[in-house]
């Protein structure tokens, strides 16, 4: 059980720096930026679908068989992360964006952010709680799709009026929601018998989720043929990833 909370930990605390990856937009070009974050999006894209199928479902289902709990519990990922999405976008504010006066957007994003990295500690620490090798890949899966989401989130908090400095700082406090949520499953699932049959069907759920109503449609809007046959590429990258990692097992 140490190596667990030591792996989980390591992991989170891993995700949660990724948030100063913002920084990257003050440093590259545009057109630059813009070509790696679709690249990364679809990257993460088949990292999170490769993690689902090739190692959270088949562990799920070994656990408990594939039956109706199975499915539920799946659904139940899917229902949440659709409804933490609608959660940040709930309001808007129309009043001229300042560093004096943030656009509520900032902080519904920073809110909602949180809450989402509360949630990737929390499917981090469950993976971990099934097994070393699930625990690493669902890290990865999670740092892939962390890369390009921090960057629009650190645009985003830009956008609203906060200074370079403020968005580094309050978009790392967000993201240390994650090691919140990795500590809450961890002292949960010592109490609880069988708590990975819930986590592993809903982190698969959620992941499939991010992967084909985020991910995927916002790699639609690119159509040059070229630049799709990369997207594809990147999907495959992805995939092989979460392959080689079963060898780990």
């Amino acid at each position: 059980m140490t190596n667990v909370w030591l792996y989980t930990l390591v992991s989170v605390f891993i995700v949660s720096a990724i948030s100063f990856v913002g920084v990257l937009t003050l440093l590259l070009k545009e057109s630059i930026l813009r070509g790696m974050l679709l690249f990364f999006v679809s990257f993460s894209a088949g990292a999170l679908l490769g993690d689902a199928f090739v190692h959270l479902l088949p562990q799920a289902a070994e656990k408990s068989g594939f039956g109706i709990t199975l499915s539920i519990y799946i659904l139940l990922g899917i229902l949440t992360f659709f409804i933490l999405e609608k959660f940040i976008c709930w309001r808007h504010c129309h009043v001229e964006t300042s560093e004096q006066h943030p656009h509520p957007v900032g902080f519904m994003n920073l809110i909602g952010d949180g809450l989402h990295n509360l949630i990737d500690g929390m499917v981090i620490a469950g993976s971990y709680y099934v097994s070393i090798p699930i625990g690493i890949a669902t890290t990865l899966a999670v740092v892939f799709h962390e890369i390009p989401q921090e960057i629009g989130d650190f645009g985003v908090l830009l956008h609203a009026g906060f200074s370079k400095t403020k968005a580094l700082f309050f978009n790392f406090i967000s993201a240390l929601a994650a090691v919140i949520g990795a500590v809450i499953v961890l002292l949960v699932g010592i109490k609880f018998n069988n708590f990975e049959v819930f986590i592993i069907p809903f982190t698969a759920g959620g992941f499939i989720y991010i992967a084909s109503s985020d991910l995927i449609p916002e790699l639609h809007k690119e159509t040059k043929p070229w630049k799709s046959f990369a997207q594809l590429i990147g999907i495959v990258l992805g995939i092989l990833i979460m392959f080689a990692l079963l060898l780990l097992e």
